[in-house]
Parts: C-alpha cells; sequence; structure tokens
C-alpha cells in the first residue's frame, strides 16, 4: 500500500469517526438521564483525538514526498 492509498483510508476512517461523533452528540442531546449524558460525553471525548489524528495522518500521508511540504513534527522520524 502506497503512502496515497494510506491516505484515503485516513480521510475514510477520520468521516466515519466525525460521523459517529455527530451520531453521538446527537443522541446525547435527546437524553434526560445523567448516567447515559455522561457516557455519551466520555465516548465523544475518547473519539475525538482519533479524529483529529486520522485528519493529521491523511493530510501527511497524502503530501508526504511534494517538495516544500513542512512535515509535522509530531509524525516525522
Amino acid at each position: 500500500m502506497t503512502l496515497i492509498e494510506m491516505s484515503v483510508t485516513y480521510r475514510d476512517g477520520a468521516e466515519a469517526l466525525r460521523l459517529r461523533i455527530w451520531e453521538l452528540k446527537q443522541k446525547r442531546q435527546g437524553q434526560a438521564d445523567p448516567e447515559e449524558i455522561f457516557r455519551l460525553t466520555r465516548r465523544i471525548a475518547e473519539l475525538e483525538p482519533l479524529l483529529r489524528e486520522a485528519r493529521e495522518l491523511a493530510v501527511v500521508t497524502a503530501h508526504y514526498y511534494e517538495r516544500g511540504y513542512h512535515k509535522d513534527e509530531k509524525y516525522c522520524f
């Protein structure tokens, strides 16, 4: 698998995470039970860093070999 192909995979994964977070937020809005609200909020908080990282990796892998592209130090070896 090439880095370009990986970037598509990361982008697709990010979209799936974004949709799941949106679903959880919608579900949380309709809740009256404080425990369920807490559980949903915690799950959203767990997924948000994964979404951010998937988006970052999609960009890094898509542009990794481009001249002049400033790579995020977080993902450099």
